[in-house]
């Protein structure tokens, strides 16, 4: 706790997040509280969750919350994973009825311990979902399913909006940021959701000690890849035992990843020091 403390004294000024309020915003709160609705939002300390549910936004993690990776920058849970709750899909589509959501993101811990890594729960999930709340846009950030297209694929015939998958660092630093993934294998499934449905989506974290050129190169392949959606945010290490930030990125340097970006062709670039996987997600079906 003294290191998470000290962290936080050390934080640039740009960093400090601020409460979240509005009407929207208290009403989506007392909801999940009243029925012990679990959002990412919530559970990840999300430092946009006043902006995202004013605008109807929220996110939700299925099958479970202990991950089969070890990723160095993740705070959930990694071991033994339970089984997956079979009535999921229909507690999730209660879950966006209630909350009033107009565009749920739905997330997911990685299952390599299942043979379809998940796929099946995903498709239910999102199918549930879309009848439920037809008028509910659905955005999914995957796994990588091992690279297996077949178990993409169950996600793309399931019909969401917008699919994501993030590369998460850039390819130097992904063998010591992330656990049993691979860059070339995530950029294999962005450039198969790119080929076989509309839009695309990934994002990165930056002040893990990763270069101007390296960042450059990273939007070259995603772009290569068919990505047409791109976030960027500062990395935070959630405890002491995590990777350690290396740099905090000023807004500037955001910013003119930005203007870079969409001038390499990308549809929307969210790039600032608090952007997370789905901050303003609703906008990014535009693209």
């Amino acid at each position: 706790m003294a290191h998470e403390l000290t962290e936080r004294q050390r934080l640039p000024r740009w960093m400090k997040m601020k409460m979240p309020k509005g009407e929207s915003y208290s009403k989506v709160k007392n909801l999940v509280e009243k029925h012990g609705l679990h959002t990412i939002c919530t559970s990840g300390n999300c430092p946009n969750i006043g902006e995202c549910w004013n605008r109807g936004t929220a996110t939700f993690m299925i099958l479970g919350d202990i991950c089969t990776r070890r990723c160095k920058f993740c705070a959930v849970k990694s071991g033994k994973p339970l089984a997956p709750d079979l009535k999921e899909p229909e507690k999730v589509a209660e879950s966006v009825r209630i909350m009033g959501v107009k565009h749920c993101v739905i997330t997911s811990v990685d299952r390599d311990d299942l043979d379809d890594q998940g796929a099946g729960i995903w498709a239910r999930t999102i199918t549930e979902v879309k009848r439920v709340n037809p008028d509910t846009r659905i955005e999914v950030l995957i796994p990588d399913f091992r690279g297996k297209e077949e178990l993409i694929q169950q996600v793309i015939d399931a019909g969401p909006d917008v699919i994501s998958h993030n590369l998460e660092t850039v390819e130097r630093l992904t063998p010591f940021v992330r656990f049993a993934s691979k860059y070339r294998r995530s950029l294999d499934v962005i450039k198969y959701v790119a080929q076989h449905y509309t839009v695309a989506k990934s994002g990165i974290m930056l002040g893990l000690g990763e270069t101007y050129d390296e960042v450059l190169q990273t939007m070259d392949n995603l772009r290569e890849a068919g990505c047409k959606v791109m976030t960027i945010g500062q990395y935070l290490a959630p405890t002491s035992t995590h990777m350690p930030v290396v740099e905090y990125i000023e807004p500037a340097q955001f910013a003119e990843y930005r203007k870079i970006g969409l001038e390499k062709g990308f549809s929307f670039v969210e790039s600032s020091p608090l952007v997370r996987s789905s901050y303003r997600a609703e906008e990014h079906v535009k693209a």
